[in-house]
């Protein structure tokens, strides 16, 4: 952990991928830290699919029932349930007919580790995990925080920047770890776009929202237009880009 001035920076590897901790907010923010840092290696032995140990890989195994799991793994299964009513069943806990909440886990975990940092005082802060950012306050007084969006086709240009204050991005594509979202209605790998990003107020709604609009794909445009407070950005394969209605603007 590095701080200085007004600002606490964190880097945790967790979950497979890398999480950053940034706070805005001056003052010594080692125990919220330690909090966040806690509940993210919570959240990986209890829903990791990698560790045979977990509740989630006990649970496919039929070692463990609902009942006995942590109730982390009920809270989460129920946000999933609601995800998949919202997009029509494109968004599922239940990939290839497998329990896999991993779609939505990493935005939830970034969310809830949002909340614990806002509980211990630090209102300004962006917790990102993997290139999904949770964004609480502002990145410095009066000024919004900027999240660019790397353009999937060329990782080292930022396609569009989205800019405002106590909001989430998700995205999602292929790029990066090929063809691991599953269609729920055909069962195979999505042939969706390059890419998608998602944008509102919960990190946990638009990380599920995002693996749905990139299954959906051209179609998901209309229908994050009937999802209050949620907009989508899709990148086709030829790198054009589309936008639904409320896709902040600049």
């Amino acid at each position: 952990m590095t701080a200085t001035g007004a600002r606490t920076m964190h880097v945790e590897h967790c979950m497979g991928t890398v999480f950053s901790i940034d706070i805005r907010d001056a003052g010594d923010w080692t125990d919220a830290v330690g909090a966040v840092v806690r509940w993210l290696h919570h959240v990986d032995a209890v829903f990791s699919t990698y560790r045979p140990d977990s509740d989630i890989s006990r649970m496919r195994r039929g070692e463990l029932r609902l009942l006995d799991a942590d109730p982390d793994v009920h809270r989460v299964l129920a946000h999933c349930a609601d995800a998949q009513l919202t997009t029509g069943g494109r968004f599922t806990g239940m990939p290839g007919g497998r329990l896999d909440p991993t779609g939505l886990v990493k935005g939830w975990a970034v969310e809830q580790a949002s909340g614990k940092l806002c509980g211990h005082g630090a209102d300004n802060h962006a917790v990102n995990g993997g290139g999904d950012v949770q964004l609480a306050g502002e990145a410095a007084p009066g000024l919004p925080w900027a999240v660019g969006l790397v353009d999937p086709h060329d990782r080292s240009r930022v396609l569009r920047t989205v800019a405002g204050r106590n909001f989430a991005v998700a995205s999602s594509g292929t790029v990066e770890r090929g063809a691991h979202i599953i269609d729920p209605f055909t069962g195979g790998p999505a042939i969706g776009p390059a890419g998608v990003a998602v944008t509102g107020p919960s990190l946990t709604l638009a990380d599920a929202y995002a693996t749905a609009a990139f299954v959906m794909g051209a179609d998901a445009l209309t229908w994050i237009d009937s999802v209050p407070d949620y907009a989508a950005l899709l990148i086709a394969t030829d790198g054009t880009v589309r936008t639904s209605s409320r896709w902040p603007s600049g």
